[in-house]
């Protein structure tokens, strides 16, 4: 891996859509479902789905920053999850849906600050955003089945009704974001 690569673990509500969203991202170079910033060191979906762990279901981005700002992920996680929606997304509720975005290095956590100050200055959202901004903590990939989960069941429920829908909302918001 590049030394000139980054990291940075995106909490946005279920795992599949923020990874169907990511893959398709140009300088995005990597994409893995996990869990972090809960107690557990090592959890698996069953005991994160319990709300016990308090940890988060979340995506790792790596990322290349001559082809994609910090800035520019955040421009995107903020158009596909609700950002002011505490521990819910959508019909999807508990903390391991909360927003989060855990940072690796304290110039990430800068320009994420920034980010949310402009945002609620702007009043963006018309409600406060509730993301909490964290180091990133215990860190774990889910489960195999879990990784590339859309691109490998499209028309499962979930899939077609929730996931597809933010996918292509991305595709039209970002259109020059997206992956040749």
């Amino acid at each position: 891996m590049s030394s000139s690569l980054q990291t940075i673990t995106l909490g946005g509500g279920c795992f599949w859509c923020t990874e169907a969203v990511y893959v398709k991202v140009r300088g995005v170079t990597d994409v893995e479902s996990g869990y972090s910033n809960g107690q557990a060191a090592r959890p698996s979906y069953e005991e994160v789905c319990t709300g016990r762990t308090g940890s988060n279901e979340v995506v790792k981005l790596t990322y290349d920053p001559a082809e994609i700002t910090l800035k520019e992920i955040l421009e995107i996680f903020f158009v596909i999850h609700d950002p002011t929606s505490l521990n819910r997304q959508g019909n999807d509720a508990g903390t391991q849906y909360r927003s989060g975005i855990y940072y690796s290095t304290p110039e990430q956590k800068e320009v994420i600050d920034d980010f949310i100050r402009q945002a609620s200055q702007d009043k963006l959202f018309g409600k406060p955003i509730v993301t909490e901004v964290l180091p990133v903590e215990n860190y774990w990939p889910a489960e195999a089945y879990h990784q590339d989960y859309f691109e490998n069941n499209p028309n499962q429920g979930y899939c077609a009704f929730v996931v597809g829908p933010k996918v292509e909302k991305f595709r039209k918001t970002f259109a020059s974001r997206v992956k040749d």
